[in-house]
């Protein structure tokens, strides 16, 4: 079970680690009884975590080549949605190579002296763990620059004429970058990482261990179809799947006998407003306001979210990207369209003239 924690320090706009949409059963990001359950859950070592096949098998050929060379490993990027295990990975790599791990984020870092003064404290071999590294200042961010490639960092004392660079030599330590939108790192910064990972979305397969680890844990009995019934619920994200377990374990302890089944598992998810694939109130109200109240669209970002009385930034940020992926929604220059998978999924027949409507092709000439 993988997950990551990405609410260590404060956030900003959706999107960036934040969610405008704050308390979704169904959001990605962590709050502070996820913290609580995750520090317990998280798994210690790369052969206890689950996913992730390929980034896994590359990062053991890194830290084992390091470890032979006695060498710190080279830095390392994560790169991913939030959720499925980006922190978890930072402190694998630093249990792996018998170091300590500090951990901080980029929004905790706004200025080259906050920089200075994490990096000017670490130990030989230490991981640092900077989550959100794309949201850095800019200053901080060329002074990692340095610090990546020559391990030194130039301190300035002073201001003005008479301000002096001190340079200030580091030990060799190992930086885990972690980021939901890798896009935004300068390529300069990008290019000092000497290994670079994307982090994929689960498989219902792999959402299914995960959720077993989880119930055996916490002392939660499950039978395999409870456990395949929250997977396919969970979004592809493994702290999903451990959110919606545990409010399926209170749903059981309470209206039955504390075994998850897959029929308790589906009453509790519709007590929750989670349906079978995974949309909570906010998605289901999106969809709906999309095809009954304009047909499928097109129809403007602002508008709809007027319609489902949001903010514009909720509906973008928090709804429409698993909208999009699910192939529910599509985004188009005119404005946002429904899909038929969109009408078929809500019980509804698309009228004549609309995409997947009766004589017509789907939205993808299907």
């Amino acid at each position: 079970m993988n997950w990551d924690d990405s609410s260590r320090a404060p956030e900003g706009a959706a999107g960036e680690g934040g969610d405008p949409a704050g308390g979704r059963l169904v959001g990605a990001v962590a709050d502070g009884e996820d913290q609580a359950v995750e520090a317990a859950l998280r798994p210690r070592d790369l052969g206890e975590f689950i996913g992730q096949e390929r980034v896994r098998e590359q990062l053991d050929l890194v830290l084992r080549a390091a470890r032979a060379r006695g060498a710190t490993a080279d830095h390392v990027l994560l790169s991913g949605a939030p959720g499925l295990g980006k922190t978890t990975l930072s402190m694998i790599i630093a249990a792996e190579m018998g170091a300590p791990i500090r951990i901080t984020s980029g929004p905790a870092i706004q200025h080259a002296g906050d920089l200075a003064a994490i990096l000017s404290s670490l130990q030989e071999g230490e991981v640092l763990f900077l989550d959100e590294i794309h949201r850095m200042s800019r200053p901080a961010e060329e002074m990692l620059y340095m610090a990546m490639e020559d391990f030194r960092v130039d301190v300035v004392v002073g201001k003005g004429p008479g301000a002096t660079a001190i340079p200030l030599e580091l030990p060799p330590f190992t930086l885990v970058g972690a980021t939901t939108r890798a896009g935004l790192l300068p390529p300069p910064l990008r290019d000092r990482f000497g290994f670079t990972a994307h982090m994929e979305f689960y498989e219902p397969a792999e959402l299914e261990r995960v959720v077993h680890r989880s119930a055996h844990l916490l002392d939660v009995p499950v039978e395999g179809e409870g456990a395949a019934e929250i997977a396919g619920r969970s979004r592809g994200t493994p702290r999903i799947a451990n959110r919606l377990l545990r409010r399926v374990r209170d749903y059981a302890q309470v209206k039955a006998d504390g075994l998850v089944t897959r029929e308790i598992a589906k009453a509790a998810l519709k007590v929750y407003e989670v349906d079978a694939r995974g949309l909570d109130r906010l998605d289901r109200a999106v969809l709906g306001a999309l095809l009954k109240l304009f047909g499928g669209g097109p129809v403007g970002l602002s508008t709809l979210s007027v319609a489902v009385g949001e903010e514009r930034e909720t509906v973008e940020e928090v709804a429409e990207p698993f909208l999009v992926r699910e192939g529910l929604l599509a985004r188009t220059p005119r404005g946002r369209v429904a899909t038929p998978a969109a009408w078929a999924h809500l019980g509804l027949t698309p009228p004549q003239g609309v995409p997947g409507g009766a004589g017509q092709q789907g939205l993808f000439g299907s």
